[in-house]
């Protein structure tokens, strides 16, 4: 991708995770609410919930440089196109039926969470945060069609970092609140969650179909960046 293409993407992943970030605050709430730092202040209180959720942008791009692999692969076989396009019509099919969020069993993860959380040490906040990234969740595997719709190893990481910084303002602030939204919100919140998706899935749908529109559906050639590199070892 061009550094135009880039930047486009990557201002994508972050407005994904601003705009989805409330939806995070309804599904990650009760952890951040728990969080170990009520009896710091200031600047300490903020470093706490800094740190935590540094942990979980850490996780998301360790998703992101694995799945950015898999769309390296299929870059470089040149199904790019076919990848967006079926990534986008999955998302459709997850809106239209419903089924965001994927039964996994990720029991291990909810466990390791709970035994750090009852320690009530800022020492674990890193910890929790990492792991809480791995929890199932609808709106981060949105975010992860993005990553290997990316196409790079690289592409994938920055793209979840991004997704993570967008989500950064709600969850601090929840956390140094101790509440952001009532139940009403939440669930209005909730509700917008399916749009959100369908927009990515219509956008990725658009790239795969390489019609040249800039920064929407732009023209992927991996056989010629693949003669071109060619051509330059000789």
């Amino acid at each position: 991708m061009t550094a135009a293409i880039t930047a486009a993407w990557l201002f994508s992943g972050l407005g994904l995770g601003f705009l989805g970030s409330f939806h995070c605050v309804g599904m990650c709430g009760p952890i951040a609410l728990t969080l170990p730092v009520r009896h710091l202040s200031g600047w300490k209180k903020m470093g706490g919930i800094l740190l935590y959720n540094a942990g979980r942008v850490t996780a998301y791009m360790l998703l992101g440089l694995v799945f950015g692999w898999l769309g390296q692969q299929f870059y470089l076989g040149g199904w790019q196109q076919g990848l967006s396009i079926g990534l986008g019509v999955l998302l459709l099919a997850a809106v239209l039926f419903g089924k965001l969020t994927p039964k996994l069993k990720m029991g291990w993860v909810q466990r390791a969470l709970g035994k750090l959380l009852a320690r009530r040490s800022t020492g674990t906040l890193y910890a929790i945060g990492f792991l809480n990234g791995f929890l199932p969740c609808g709106l981060v595997y949105m975010a992860i069609a993005g990553a290997v719709a990316s196409g790079s190893v690289w592409g994938g990481a920055l793209f979840m970092g991004a997704f993570g910084a967008g989500t950064l303002p709600a969850m601090a602030a929840v956390s140094w609140f101790s509440q952001l939204l009532g139940i009403r919100g939440r669930i209005a919140v909730r509700r917008a969650i399916p749009y959100v998706m369908g927009v990515m899935a219509i956008l990725l749908i658009l790239r795969g179909l390489n019609l040249g529109i800039p920064y929407v559906s732009p023209e992927m050639h991996p056989h010629a960046e693949k003669v071109i590199e060619k051509c330059c070892h000789k």
